[in-house]
């Protein structure tokens, strides 16, 4: 379905509200051709995004903004200019065109030019910035957000495609096919919006489901999905078998995924020799630093941007660079329980400050309304009986604890006068005003963080733990002529685990009237895991059609088993280089102990010894060699060095072992008491 609409301009306003679009149209139309490759190809990347806006409005709209901001900083850039003139800062004797002026009043005119030349220079290099900076954010945003769609289009590519096989296999039509894939938006997110523009253009355009497979071939971002419904429309069109095509596609798109893993984890193995190389650069820049210093030479302004400068940057660089590398979870992992009970609807939303199922009749009826302030009151009663446990469900919430527990600390610190509150009490006191206003609030809430997010993923991956055994084990029961709930009852009896004992209640909920489906979707919002969401999805739109799901099962176990053997490489793999970025720091931690204690200290020695000797024993002439060193403000930096490092070699760490910031806590708690202790004993 073509998603430009005539009215429409970017973000979805409606046309006749785009003043900047319509104002910049004239220009647009002298700027480009209306039916040249640039057009075009923003037009494509517009209809990839799935953003509803003509291609002619958005680059108005984005011509609009570009004059805007390059005009605003025009101005800037000129009134710099002049005021680098006005005060002094630069003369026109130092600006130099190198034009010969024999004649005295030629060089006279020359001479008054160069001001107003140089302002408007300036105005159009900063003019010329802005006009770039705003056209070109807003025309990379449709790349941008085309590239992001491919990404989770080619991760979720296979398990839709498994999906639709055993949707077939279920006995479900073409049609039905297509139209249930784009209703599996809450598990298949990308992928399903693509089949939801097939369907549309069959209900509401009157287009023949082929030719609405063609038109999305040709604009979906994903080469890989496009392949796959060239192929299709091939089989639909020629009466082939469509069961076993999906299955030997599901084959295809399994292996294809495993081949993209190994290629994202060899680049991260690069990105690991890389990180060690970055990340002592700034170590070698600060022993140069030193040696400057030794000179007589010393520039601490230099030291001071290397230390809160380079390394936090280069850090951060490194993150955002893996990011564009290492593939995130897609999903969220809860189900849409829609066309379910009310109670489950309202059971899903339930939360800190929802109260579930109450939360439907409060305001018909006073009692409603007591029946919600009790249950608020029960729930408030369970969580400060075992806090525990919802602080596992939810660690994040933690932060509303130890933020302010940790701001508390810093103000009676601060108020007892135990924390240094200047620079020159810092350098008397180095490892103590560190630890205080560094060390004290990253334990208090780094700790507990890290402790109650390692037992969330801890009790979320012992269910997914055993999935590929136990579906097998379904798809055996299922087999011998048991219906799923018998084949369910089944497996919790003859298994161990966290699965089995879900299973278990399961079986219970349904005996005591709840439907299957209900149960099952309830079973995967409770861990919401992605992984977790997508086979359920799978298991309750077959048995939809039948009870006897065999092939089904089967097909979820192949899945399942393929996202194990992802799991297991990924986890050798990264471990790997999760040991190289932390073996990196331990050499830098080494290195920078070992230049504290053998150079700083035994030239804080020498310069004691030649200030008590009166200097007797310098070269007469000679340089001050390593007068010019600042020992304790050395060591300083090195302490802050090193703790910085170790924060950001931790982050890193997380993010490449799980794809997740938070799991990074637990390594930056570790490797910053490595620190602290070593320059305990150093310093």
């Amino acid at each position: 379905m073509s998603l430009d609409s005539p009215t429409s301009g970017p973000g979805g306003l409606d046309r006749s509200t785009d003043a900047l679009g319509d104002a910049f149209y004239p220009l647009f139309r002298l700027l480009f051709d209306e039916d040249g490759d640039f057009v075009s190809d923003i037009g494509r990347k517009l209809e990839q995004a799935r953003m509803p806006a003509t291609v002619e409005l958005y680059l108005s709209h984005a011509l609009a903004i570009g004059v805007l901001v390059g005009g605003a900083l025009w101005f800037l850039g000129s009134l710099l200019g002049y005021a680098l003139f006005a005060f002094g800062v630069v003369s026109p004797a130092t600006l130099s065109v190198g034009l010969p002026a024999s004649d005295p009043g030629t060089a006279a005119f020359l001479e008054s030019l160069k001001m107003p030349f140089a302002v408007l220079v300036s105005g159009v290099v900063f003019g010329s910035l802005g006009f770039g900076a705003g056209f070109g954010t807003l025309v990379a945003i449709p790349y941008s957000k085309a590239s992001t769609r491919k990404r989770e289009i080619n991760m979720l590519l296979p398990d839709a495609v498994s999906f639709m096989y055993a949707l077939s296999v279920g006995g479900l039509n073409q049609l039905e096919i297509l139209e249930a894939m784009g209703r599996a938006e809450d598990t298949y997110g990308e992928v399903a919006r693509e089949f939801q523009s097939i369907v549309q253009e069959t209900e509401y355009f009157g287009t023949d489901y082929r030719t609405a497979i063609r038109e999305q071939a040709i604009v979906s971002p994903s080469s890989e999905l496009s392949q796959f419904l060239t192929d299709m429309l091939s089989i639909v069109n020629s009466g082939g078998n469509m069961e076993r095509f999906l299955d030997d596609k599901k084959d295809k798109h399994m292996r294809t995924a495993k081949q993209e893993q190994e290629m994202t984890l060899e680049t991260l193995e690069l990105f690991g020799e890389m990180y060690m190389t970055l990340s002592l650069f700034p170590l070698l820049l600060i022993i140069i630093l030193v040696i400057m210093s030794m000179l007589g030479q010393a520039q601490q302004s230099l030291l001071y941007g290397t230390v809160y400068g380079l390394i936090p940057l280069t850090g951060v660089g490194f993150l955002v660079l893996v990011s564009t590398v290492k593939q995130d979870e897609t999903g969220d992992g809860y189900l849409d329980p829609s066309g379910a009970s009310d109670r489950l609807r309202q059971e899903n939303k339930e939360g800190l400050f929802h109260m579930g199922l109450i939360e439907s009749f409060v305001g018909e009826h006073t009692l409603f309304d007591r029946v919600r302030s009790r249950e608020g009151t029960y729930k408030t009663k369970q969580l400060l009986e075992r806090p525990h446990l919802f602080f596992r469900d939810n660690p994040l919430y933690t932060l509303f604890l130890t933020v302010p527990a940790a701001l508390a600390l810093l103000g009676t610190a601060v108020v007892g006068g135990s924390a240094p509150l200047s620079w020159e009490a810092m350098l008397e006191r180095p490892i103590w005003g560190t630890f205080v206003w560094w060390y004290v609030p990253v334990y208090t809430v780094g700790i507990p963080l890290a402790f109650f997010h390692g037992w969330n993923n801890r009790t979320r991956q012992a269910v997914v733990g055993k999935l590929s055994e136990n579906l097998r084990k379904l798809s055996s029961a299922n087999d011998t002529g048991q219906t799923l709930l018998e084949s369910v009852k089944t497996v919790s009896d003859t298994s161990s685990g966290n699965l089995a004992d879900e299973f278990e209640v399961l079986h219970a909920k349904v005996n005591y009237g709840m439907s299957l489906r209900s149960a099952l979707v309830e079973f995967n919002n409770k861990y919401h895991i992605p992984r977790l969401a997508r086979t359920v999805k799978l298991i309750t739109k077959a048995q939809e059609a039948s009870s006897q799901i065999t092939d089904v099962l089967t097909t979820a176990a192949q899945a399942s088993e393929n996202q194990d053997d992802i799991e297991r490489e990924r986890k050798s793999r990264t471990m790997m280089q999760v040991a190289i970025i932390l073996m990196t720091y331990v050499t830098l931690l080494a290195v920078m102990a070992i230049l504290k204690t053998q150079f700083l200290d035994v030239m804080a020695e020498l310069t004691s010894q030649t200030s008590s000797s009166g200097g007797s024993e310098a070269v007469q002439g000679g340089p001050d060699f390593g007068g010019g060193v600042d020992t304790a403000l050395l060591s300083l930096l090195f302490l802050h060095a090193v703790t910085l490092q170790a924060t950001l070699s931790g982050l890193i760490s997380g993010y490449i072992r799980n794809a997740d910031i938070v799991s990074g806590v637990k390594f930056v708690v570790v490797l910053q008491t490595l620190a602290l202790a070593v320059w305990m004993v150093v310093g």
